[in-house]
């Protein structure tokens, strides 16, 4: 990662790259738990941790997003430039996710039933609340941001002000916001609400500031701002976690200190994700080699991995039961990310791997050329991609 400049800003950094492929990657094994039928609240170790080692995807890509929206708006220096691409791109996620993703999910179009507000939603509204916040200068935006994600909890309290005869009406909309216990809308399930999350994208486009810093101010900022994040979650982590009675039926204290709350994010989940992964930066900044490479590849067309990889794990999920069962039923995924199959047909945790690791090679492939197709046709709506 060179230091930057207004008129040399490189079309692509590199290590954030090479941290978003990684992203990609850890999302795909979720997901393909998710079709698997393994429940996410195992305290199982393997099934745990195969659980856990994902959960920095959804921080990192709201974080990262941030960050490249800041350095796309240094790059075009325009800041009413910047607004309408985030504006638009949001409003084009937000579209995705309600029509070509949840079909993707379901394989069906009964909306009556089942609608998600999934990541890719979240991310849209984000990125339409940002190009408001992106009018403020990136440190009031980042300043913001940390603001939102300390103080989350009282957005739960927000509600009360509003007077009992609007509480359902609002509820309706504010559930969108911030979990409070009023009555959303029926059918719809909300999986991410837009705070904290818009407060962890608001942060990471004040962080693009350090990455304009000279090289090694900027690493070690880097690493200060990571091995902190990692250390207050481990005190703060370990004393609510020895705070909470136990019996011989609670987990190991290992599982009590990273089972942090993620539907809303807490805080601690935050500190958990986020520090990691703006301790590596400096080290993908170095990174070399065809691993880092292949992550490169999915970090440059994350959206065109996702819109892929969704359907991908999904037919191979009926491929699975059909080779094992001699049937396929769709209905048992009628509701994906929310799956439940019995014990009998949940798969092993090697298929789960086996499963993941074929996909993600044909991604690869399929990734590499659209990479270059994009290069070479950088032009209207290819861009969101």
């Amino acid at each position: 990662m060179e230091q930057f400049d207004k008129h040399t800003m490189p079309l692509r950094v590199n290590s954030l790259d090479i941290l978003k492929g990684a992203i990609m990657v850890l999302m795909a094994v979720d997901h393909v738990r998710v079709y698997s039928g393994i429940p996410s609240n195992s305290f199982e170790p393997a099934f745990f941790f195969t659980r856990w080692i994902t959960h920095f995807c959804a921080p990192g890509f709201a974080f990262l997003a941030g960050t490249s929206a800041f350095l796309y708006g240094q790059r075009v220096n325009d800041k009413k430039k910047l607004s309408g691409f985030l504006l638009t791109r949001g409003l084009f996620l937000i579209l995705l996710e309600i029509t070509v993703i949840r079909f993707f999910w379901t394989f069906n179009f009964n909306y009556s039933n089942f609608f998600l507000a999934g990541v890719i939603w979240m991310l849209g509204w984000c990125m339409v609340i940002m190009a408001l916040l992106t009018k403020l200068k990136p440190l009031a935006v980042g300043i913001v941001g940390l603001i939102i994600i300390a103080s989350q909890q009282a957005f739960k309290f927000l509600p009360k002000v509003v007077p009992n005869s609007l509480h359902v009406s609002f509820g309706k909309f504010w559930e969108f916001i911030y979990p409070s216990g009023l009555q959303g809308i029926e059918g719809v399930t909300i999986l991410y609400v837009i705070v904290p999350w818009i407060g962890v994208m608001a942060a990471g486009y004040g962080f693009g500031l350090i990455l304009l810093m000279e090289k090694e101010k900027r690493n070690k900022l880097c690493r200060i701002i990571g091995i902190s994040a990692i250390t207050v979650f481990l005190i703060a982590g370990s004393l609510l976690a020895n705070s909470k009675p136990t019996t011989n039926e609670s987990p190991a204290f290992i599982f009590r200190l990273l089972n942090q709350n993620k539907y809303p994010a807490s805080q601690l989940y935050l500190l958990m994700t986020l520090g990691p992964i703006i301790a590596l930066i400096p080290f993908a900044e170095k990174a070399r080699g065809w691993l880092f490479n292949i992550l490169s590849v999915f970090g440059r067309v994350p959206l065109f991995y996702y819109l892929l990889y969704i359907p991908l794990i999904h037919l191979s999920a009926l491929v699975v039961m059909y080779l094992s069962e001699g049937v396929i039923s769709f209905d048992l995924y009628s509701t994906a990310p929310f799956t439940f199959l019995p014990e009998e047909n949940r798969w092993s945790l090697p298929l789960l791997y086996f499963v993941f690791f074929i996909n993600v090679i044909m991604l690869f492939f399929l990734c590499k050329w659209y990479s270059k197709f994009k290069k070479k046709y950088p032009y209207g709506i290819l861009k969101f991609f």
